[in-house]
């Protein structure tokens, strides 16, 4: 389907740039519900995945809110209400620094890594969405988009 149709536009696009800027907008959020579908079974937020994938790559070493917040796909999201919300339910951990109180060390647990393992086994259906293009055309789109934000 064609994006007029999908958002039933009646007048055309100013132009072809116009047209891309709202299909981007149009199928991120496409994206965007189906990631919050995929995971509302597990009770995460893609903000709080995003956070516990983050600490895994850092894994075992510990993270601070700052590192966290850096790496984030959603910079808008509060990254210390989220930490504190996978802590209390047992995802991390969260020490004070010894070498500066004032820091907050951040640490994955075993019980969130065992939650990423079981999420993965979900990869096939992720890369499913995408399954309209092929391997080429997946290529040319993460090329296309980096060159678009670097822009």
């Amino acid at each position: 389907m064609t994006l007029e149709k999908d958002i039933q536009q009646i007048k055309p696009f100013r132009n072809d740039y116009h047209k891309a800027f709202v299909n981007i907008i149009f199928t991120g959020k496409w994206v965007l519900q189906f990631n919050y579908d995929l995971l509302k079974p597990y009770n995460l937020t893609p903000q709080q995945y995003n956070i516990l994938r983050i600490l895994r790559g850092k894994y075992p070493q510990a993270s601070t809110i700052i590192y966290i917040r850096e790496r984030m796909l959603d910079r808008m999201s509060d990254a210390s209400r989220i930490v504190e919300l996978l802590r209390k339910k047992g995802l991390i951990e969260r020490n004070i620094c010894e070498d500066n109180r004032r820091r907050m060390d951040v640490l994955i647990t075993q019980k969130g890594l065992d939650l990423l393992e079981e999420i993965e086994q979900e990869n096939d259906r992720v890369d499913s969405r995408l399954s309209a293009l092929n391997n080429k055309e997946i290529i040319q789109l993460n090329s296309l988009l980096d060159k678009l934000r670097d822009a």
